[in-house]
């Protein structure tokens, strides 16, 4: 195993019992819930290979559905995710295109570029969330609060996270 492969197999555990043991039970008015286990699959680097995110997305939405106790939602709506990240990515390349190695960390690539890449992933994980566990187009507009609460919660704590920890700019 390289140095690479155990950063991201102890990160993947850390933003797991993070999610579990932290911002399960944190949350705000009962509308604004904090997912911060959708940061591990945008912070990993750039080149991964689209399979692979969907394997490791449904492993880490399984574990999170054990806890959660959601039968399979998370796991659902992460490798959806992992299946546009790459989509996402691609759409938004710098005219020069993306270094070798690169990751998609604010230190690497800058506020501007990461909020761009991770508000509309982040949005789109919570709307269908909300919107498949409300089953019902009646909470809509519920489900769209709680949308909206839940991005700018992530988000912060996404944010924070890259400022908090020391990252390079390339693992």
């Amino acid at each position: 195993m390289t140095r690479n492969s155990i950063i991201q197999f102890v990160s993947f555990f850390i933003y797991l019992l993070l999610q579990v043991m932290l911002f399960k039970s944190l949350t705000f008015f009962n509308v604004a819930f904090c997912f911060i286990y959708v940061g591990y699959i945008l912070l990993l680097p750039i080149e991964t290979n689209t399979l692979w995110l969907m394997i490791i997305g449904f492993i880490l939405g399984f574990c999170i559905d054990v806890f959660y106790d959601s039968l399979g939602l998370h796991a659902f709506i992460l490798v959806f995710i992992c299946y546009i990240r790459n989509y996402w990515l691609s759409a938004i390349t710098p005219q020069g295109g993306y270094d070798a190695g690169a990751m998609p960390t604010m230190p690497s690539q800058g506020l501007q570029w990461f909020l761009v890449y991770s508000l509309p992933l982040v949005f789109v994980h919570h709307l269908a969330l909300f919107l498949v566990e409300a089953s019902n187009l009646g909470l809509f507009w519920h489900s769209m609060l709680k949308t909206i609460g839940s991005l700018f919660f992530t988000m912060t704590m996404l944010v924070l996270q890259q400022y908090w920890i020391p990252q390079r700019s390339r693992i």
